[in-house]
């Protein structure tokens, strides 16, 4: 849990929602214009000092408006937000469409990335019990302000061809947790620092693990994006080990 108060804590959930939005670092005005957080511009200045100080949020050197580091969107994830239900006519149809590649993983997970990179709208991957690399959607986040720079999704595309680089990305997120989230900047890469790594493992029936999620901005709509990566993997998990 974090030591934040409560205030603090509204602040912080109002500044990741409007960066999730609008991709730009957040003004006081901006919050005071948008939230009733029930106190001054004045204030909202003062706590948002507070939180860059504590590490949660930080200043980009061309503006006066702040963003989330990882440590703010990760007590923003952990505290703050509630995740979106799926649509039941959603978990049907995904159910539905995975189910009929059951029988074979390489389309099941050709399936899965396919499915997840629409549903999410950003650029899914998977890697098979067996190591393949599967992705579908890499043209979804062009739409995104993060990948003008050309050497940042160069390298994210690169990632499939130099699985070693990937794997070790990967193997960064650690803990028991099903739904695992890595922060470029938490990472010793120069072009993600800008981006988030969403993603499940899962097991077949011979105890080998695979991987299932999406690359994207750290600004992910997580609230979308985590309860689609987790029911998509829990559905491999059963179909695979139906097999």
């Amino acid at each position: 849990m974090s030591d934040l108060t409560d205030r603090q804590k509204d602040l912080l959930k109002s500044i990741v929602e409007l960066y999730v939005k609008n991709g730009e670092p957040v003004g006081s005005e901006h919050v005071d214009k948008d939230y009733d957080l029930g106190v001054s511009p004045a204030t909202i200045r003062h706590e948002m000092v507070e939180l860059t100080q504590k590490g949660f949020l930080k200043q980009p050197h061309t503006s006066a408006g702040r963003i989330p580091t990882s440590m703010g969107f990760r007590v923003y994830i952990s505290e703050l937000m509630k995740e979106k239900d799926l649509p039941v006519a959603a978990e049907v149809a995904i159910k539905q469409n995975l189910w009929l590649k059951r029988n074979e993983e390489a389309k099941l997970l050709k399936e899965a990335v396919k499915g997840l990179a629409s549903r999410c709208r950003m650029l899914a991957l998977a890697v098979s019990l067996e190591q393949e690399i599967y992705y579908a959607g890499a043209a979804n986040i062009l739409d995104f302000a993060e990948f003008e720079n050309i050497d940042v999704t160069r390298f994210v595309l690169s990632l499939f061809d130099e699985f070693p680089t990937l794997k070790q990305i990967l193997g960064k997120a650690v803990g028991a947790e099903q739904v695992h989230i890595l922060f470029g900047e938490d990472l010793e890469y120069e072009y993600l620092d800008t981006t988030g790594f969403v993603f499940c493992r899962f097991e077949g029936n011979n105890q080998k693990t695979g991987v299932i999620g999406v690359i994207g901005p750290a600004r992910m709509n997580f609230p979308v994006v985590l309860p689609y990566v987790r029911y998509t993997s829990n559905l491999i998990e059963q179909a695979l080990k139906a097999i």
